[in-house]
């Protein structure tokens, strides 16, 4: 009877070691990869016009310092990452300045302009989704060399993974620019878009990652520079049917692949996270949620401007709370607040 108690303490202490229980969160960690939704200023580290760590970004965030995200304030991964209990704002892999909590609490390897298809970033120079699980990687050493390998690998294991893309590969790379037009229908390419999407998934689980949660598109023919561009009528200002319908094939699709990778990946679990449904609500109903402006951004026009075109010499609303959108592109923080608000009990 002794030695089967000894063994029964010996075993649970070895688990209490390789798991550390002391979280006040249910996730010890956040880990974030994608485009400038989700970038808290990664680009700045890098050769590329895509920047936000300039005014009048950042002029709500809580220093009013720009940090690089194209926004006015915080993301919503930063709510989100708050609600969950795990840190207030989820910073940039890439600043040189981050601590060891930092990194023990999680990163995000985003990048604006960053798309899964690789032909998005080839101009603007930024980190494409392909190349953000090698930069996980490389984080990982650093991860074990903070609180050793046990202890890294349940970190990795029990954190949040969030995977936000697919706008600017639609937007950018098949709608402006007509590049993927030529070789893809839009159903042959949402497809090819899904594929990317798991191939960096299936990378990730290798590296341990266990929980992930995908958002959907947002109806990205309510984008203010989607307007604009709509050559039959950009004075109309009403969001483009067409390109909404898209979005939602999109996430359609998205949705039911998920469960069909979960099985796949043994020790998985995913959660699907629509930014549609919010983000259309607050479009359609902005009283509802103390919105005046839906089709224009904050800052300068509101109908074009985004990252250097939005800059210190853009004029800038009075009340960017009351704006859906910070710049052409780009939610303004108060819409962050509300989506980050709608899907948190998911992941509760």
């Amino acid at each position: 009877m002794v030695s089967l108690f000894f063994i029964f303490v010996l075993v649970f202490s070895l688990v209490s070691l390789t798991c550390n229980a002391t979280h006040v969160s249910k996730y010890p960690a956040i880990f974030v990869f994608g485009d400038s939704t989700v970038d808290p200023g990664n680009n700045n580290y890098i050769t590329t016009i895509l920047r936000a760590n300039h005014k009048p970004y950042g002029q709500d965030f809580p220093t009013h310092v720009p940090t690089g995200r194209f926004t006015n304030g915080r993301l919503v991964t930063d709510f989100f990452a708050s609600s969950l209990g795990i840190k207030e704002l989820v910073p940039a892999y890439l600043d040189p300045t981050l601590s060891n909590e930092d990194l023990r609490t999680g990163v995000s390897f985003a990048s604006a302009g960053s798309g899964l298809d690789d032909l998005t970033t080839v101009v603007t120079g930024v980190i494409p989704v392909s190349k953000q699980p090698k930069l996980f990687k490389e984080y990982k050493e650093k991860l074990i060399k903070i609180v050793g390998e046990t202890e890294a690998n349940c970190i990795i294991k029990e954190a949040m993974v969030i995977i936000s893309a697919g706008t600017n590969d639609i937007v950018f790379s098949y709608y402006d620019s007509f590049v993927r037009r030529i070789e893809f229908s839009i159903d042959g390419y949402q497809d090819f878009l899904l594929q990317k999407l798991h191939d960096r998934i299936k990378e990730l689980y290798d590296l341990g990652c266990r929980t992930f949660a995908l958002p959907g598109l947002s109806p990205i023919g309510c984008l203010p520079i989607q307007m604009t561009a709509n050559f039959e009528n950009p004075s109309a200002r009403t969001c483009l049917e067409e390109q909404n319908a898209h979005a939602r094939s999109y996430n359609s699709k998205l949705e039911k692949l998920l469960p069909e990778i979960q099985v796949s990946l043994s020790g998985s679990k995913f959660i699907y996270a629509s930014l549609y449904d919010p983000i259309i609500d607050v479009i359609n109903n902005p009283q509802k949620y103390d919105f005046l402006v839906t089709n224009r951004g904050c800052c300068g026009s509101g109908l074009v401007e985004m990252g250097p075109f939005c800059n210190v010499d853009s004029s800038v609303c009075k009340n960017s709370t009351q704006y859906v959108f910070w710049d052409a592109v780009h939610p303004s923080q108060a819409t962050y607040s509300v989506i980050a608000k709608f899907v948190a009990d998911k992941f509760a």
